[in-house]
């Protein structure tokens, strides 16, 4: 299916105006250069903005003895009295080495306006700085973080999902697993949008799609090596979760796969995967779709539908 043609025009757009991932020399600057952007009109069109319906609050704690910072999307009303609301735990997309809740929010809340549940979308050490695992660590911390405050933050401990976008995706895949095998917290659902779950394979989207406009397969690879570092060549599940032994016993899981993306068969792949060991799950095609479109509703007509199928999923298991 060929792209909208707003989508295709950004394509074009984006490969004029931006450097790719292997040819950055500061990645601190460029990492500056995004969120600059993401506050400026164009950016606040591009990315979106969060919800109006849904308060939005920064805040910084400590998690795991380290300084870290989230973005709490609360719908008003967002439960019944003298109950509290489900909680998602977002992670943001980047290629592990770059991004940030912000650029999250549009998606995020909405979802949370959608559901009644509160969305808190967490940062996490990114690569090369702090390479893998470091940020599977920050995962894991702060979905337990999330847990043991649930009365502080009023949520319901007991109706608990996770959901990310690209890397955040592939991270979110992980922390179940890692929920998964310590016996708690017992999550209710993941929501894993274009995930990464392979750091080697090289399967026919990649090829397909090589140089498809937001990740390219060279970009692909470049992030994986940037988040490897001296590891690369591991086989640690880990960083490639569907290399897990098992994946039984994981929550329901809705996996969304975008049609021009050389990460679409990691998606459609893990969605088979966890179907054949019994998982309930459900796997919704976006075919006119770039990677990276949920975080894109100013180019992607497919956003919106997005935000529905997750909220239709998430309301259906929590």
């Amino acid at each position: 299916m060929s792209l909208p043609l707003r989508t295709r025009v950004f394509g074009v757009l984006v490969r004029l105006g931006s450097t790719p991932i292997e040819e950055v020399d500061d990645l601190d600057k460029a990492r500056r250069e995004r969120l600059g952007l993401q506050r400026t009109a164009i950016g606040r069109w591009l990315f979106g903005t969060a919800d109006p319906s849904v308060r939005t609050t920064e805040h910084h704690v400590q998690v795991d003895g380290r300084a870290r910072r989230f973005l709490q999307h609360r719908p008003t009303g967002a439960a019944s009295p003298g109950s509290a609301p489900p909680v998602v735990l977002n992670l943001h997309g980047g290629g592990w080495v770059q991004g940030n809740p912000e650029q999250s929010a549009w998606f995020a809340s909405r979802v949370a306006a959608r559901t009644g549940a509160v969305v808190l979308s967490f940062d996490y050490r990114l690569a090369p700085e702090d390479p893998f695992p470091a940020a599977v660590d920050d995962a894991w911390a702060a979905l337990q973080w999330v847990v043991e405050h649930a009365e502080e933050l009023d949520v319901d401990p007991d109706r608990v999902a996770v959901m990310g976008d690209s890397a955040g995706g592939g991270l979110a895949a992980t922390t179940a697993l890692l929920a998964r095998d310590a016996g708690a917290p017992k999550l209710k659902a993941e929501v894993l949008i274009y995930p990464g779950v392979e750091m080697y394979d090289r399967w026919p989207s990649e090829d397909e799609f090589a140089d498809a406009p937001v990740l390219s397969s060279a970009n692909m690879r470049a992030f994986v090596r940037l988040y490897l570092r001296d590891q690369h060549g591991t086989l640690d599940w880990r960083a490639s979760p569907i290399r897990a032994a098992s994946h039984a016993g994981l929550p329901s899981t809705l996996v969304l796969v975008a049609g021009h993306d050389p990460l679409s068969d990691n998606g459609r792949r893990y969605a088979e995967t966890l179907g054949e060991q019994g998982v309930h799950v459900v796997l919704q095609e976006f075919p006119d779709a770039l990677h990276g479109f949920v975080s894109l509703p100013g180019v992607s007509p497919a956003a919106t539908q997005a935000v529905d199928a997750t909220a239709r999923f998430l309301r259906d298991v929590l």
